[in-house]
This record gives C-alpha cells, sequence and structure tokens, in this order.
C-alpha cells in the first residue's frame, strides 16, 4: 500500500471519528434550569447531580442559575426562558389560574413537607401565632412564605388587622429581626434560622413556626417543566429527574461532602452554616414520613387535592379549582422501586 493511499485512508477515519464526536456532543439535550434562590445547602442535589456527571450521563448539558424566591422560577419556567425549575407548588398552582395559557406542571416533590415559617425572637415576645398581633412582621412581597400568610392567618385565628406587614427585601430581612426593626419575619425556616443564627443571635431567643405543624397543610417547592419542553423532550424530564434522584441519594449518604459542590459556586459560603441548613431541610423537609413510605418525588393526590382547598379558603379561582391531576404529572418520575428511600 503507498504512502498516498495510507494518507487517504487516515484523512478518512479522522473524519469519520469527527463527525461521531460531533454527533455525541449534539447528542446532549441543553436543559437551563432555575434554582429558587441561591447556590446554599439544601440545592446540594443539583450540583452534586452536576459534579458527579449524573445528568451528563443521561444525555443532558444542564446548567443552574439562581433566583430571587420560589416564586421567580415559576415565570422563568413558564415564559420558555427557561426549561426547568423548581419553586411552590401552591404559587404554581394561583399562577396557572390566572394564565391559563401557560399550563406548567409539577413533575417532582423536592420538599415534600413546606419550609415556610414565621420566624421570631422570644426577647421581641413572639412565641405563638396570637403574638405576632400587635407586631411588625418583616415579608418580602415575591417570598414564598408569605404567600403562604393568608392561610396562616385563618388557621391560627390571628387578627390581621393588627399585624403591621413590613415590605422588606431579601438582603434585609433577617438584619432588621436581628437589630430588632420588626418582631417576626416570613421565611423559609432553614434559611432564616440559620442566618439569624450567623448573625449573633442567640439560638434559644429565636422562634421559629413552621407553618405545616400550624394548620398550613400544603406541600412545598416542586420541579416543574414548560410544557412545551416537556412535549418535545419528554425523556431528557425523565433523564433529568433520574439523575435528580441520584444527587438526591448522594447528598442524603454524605451531606458534608455534598456540600463542597455547593462551596464552589457560593464564594460567600460558610461549610458549617451550609451544612446545617442542609441538614435541617433534610430532617424537616424532605425526608418525612411520607417520603419513607411512599419514595422521592410523588404526591399524594388526595393530600394535593386538599391544600387545594385549603389555598381556596383564601384565594378566589378566576377558573375552576383544579384536581391534583391537572397539577403534578408523574409519569416523568422513575420508578417506584427506584424512588425507594432504602
Amino acid at each position: 500500500m503507498n504512502t498516498l493511499v495510507r494518507l487517504r485512508r487516515a484523512a478518512i477515519a479522522l473524519a469519520a471519528i469527527s463527525v461521531l464526536t460531533a454527533g455525541a456532543a449534539n447528542a446532549q439535550t441543553p436543559i437551563k434550569f432555575s434554582l429558587d434562590w441561591k447556590f446554599e445547602g439544601p440545592s446540594a442535589p443539583f450540583t452534586v447531580a452536576i459534579d458527579k456527571g449524573y445528568f451528563k450521563a443521561e444525555g443532558l448539558d444542564v446548567t443552574i442559575d439562581t433566583a430571587g424566591g420560589s416564586l421567580e422560577p415559576i415565570n422563568r419556567v413558564a415564559s420558555g426562558t427557561y426549561d426547568m425549575g423548581i419553586g411552590d407548588i401552591n404559587s404554581l398552582i394561583k399562577f396557572r389560574d390566572q394564565n391559563p395559557s401557560a399550563p406548567i406542571k409539577a413533575v417532582f416533590m423536592f420538599y415534600n413537607k413546606p419550609a415556610f415559617s414565621i420566624v421570631g425572637r422570644k426577647s421581641r415576645g413572639v412565641v405563638t401565632p396570637k403574638d405576632l398581633e400587635g407586631k411588625k412582621l418583616g415579608a418580602p412581597p415575591p417570598d414564598g412564605a408569605y404567600a403562604q400568610w393568608p392561610i396562616f392567618v385563618q388557621a391560627n385565628d390571628i387578627d390581621a388587622s393588627k399585624v403591621t406587614i413590613v415590605s422588606v427585601g431579601f438582603p434585609v430581612r433577617e438584619p432588621m429581626l436581628a437589630s430588632g426593626e420588626v418582631d417576626a419575619i416570613t421565611g423559609f425556616s432553614f434559611s432564616s434560622y440559620i442566618n439569624l443564627k450567623d448573625r449573633g443571635v442567640p439560638a434559644n431567643d429565636i422562634t421559629v413556626l413552621l407553618m405545616a405543624d400550624y394548620g398550613v397543610n400544603l406541600y412545598g417547592n416542586t420541579v416543574m417543566v414548560n410544557p412545551k419542553f416537556a412535549a418535545e423532550h419528554p425523556e431528557a424530564v425523565k433523564g433529568f429527574l433520574r439523575a435528580l434522584l441520584k444527587g438526591m441519594r448522594e447528598t442524603l449518604k454524605n451531606p458534608a461532602a455534598s456540600i463542597e459542590s455547593v462551596l464552589k459556586r457560593n464564594d460567600v459560603a460558610k461549610k458549617d452554616i451550609e451544612l446545617e441548613r442542609l441538614q435541617m431541610a433534610i430532617k424537616d423537609n424532605i425526608l418525612t414520613p411520607e417520603v419513607k413510605a411512599n419514595g422521592f418525588g410523588s404526591v399524594d393526590p388526595a393530600r394535593l387535592d386538599k391544600s387545594i382547598d385549603q389555598i381556596a379558603l383564601t384565594y378566589t379561582f378566576k377558573n375552576a379549582k383544579p384536581k391534583a391531576a391537572e397539577i403534578f404529572d408523574p409519569s416523568f418520575l422513575p420508578s417506584d422501586a427506584d424512588r425507594k428511600t432504602n
């Protein structure tokens, strides 16, 4: 075989390899995903799934961005700016009612028990829900916890007219409570409690009223998907949830190591603080008795229907009150066996 023939064959082989390589690259389906907040401890299952290559193994090129609260991802996903995201399912229910042309659906329940809380200080006289009467409550308007305030008020027979709502931004929420400018705030339990401790407020002076323990019988933050993306890329959505489930299992198995994937994305985060935040979320919101019984990611349709009924107590639906099946689509979930907690 002469040199010219060898060179031609080598060129053909290189060209074939280039085509195959390009094909493999093109096979990676891009997914833009919106978190509900900053890169903090509870976001570890998502960052671990990236760093461990779980998304890539499913043929996905996932990019994850932070957001300014659990309501913002809903708008992002509805508009198609983001393909998927995580946000408050109760706000999603209201959003769908107000925007019937954007029927985004929940596909994986992340916080089986919501972290919505009223966080106050005992030294400011806040120990029980009724203690909020005559007090100042700091609440960021886009806060998912504040969105449940009307239900919390009704469930605990609070005279809302006696509570002064102070509109605050997320960055100054805990500092204002720490300085005594407000007596309590709305927020996620694992965020506000840990942030207050970090600002020097003694743990025994902090009251955490987890709304789910005070009559607010709702689900929490859920993974949601843009309907157009789901219709065009159903296997990608399934692959995303499989990878997320692996990330969640790895995080629960080794929280301390998993926090490292969060810290590399948040320069100001402190390991001990984010680890405590993650462990608090796992204990109170992720690994609940219902999850232990039914597995990760799913919902109890009867419970979701009852939560919609509770939303209707303080929110007037413009359209027919939805059923659980219209809000949560379980068809993308991994199998029941794969979702078991042990």
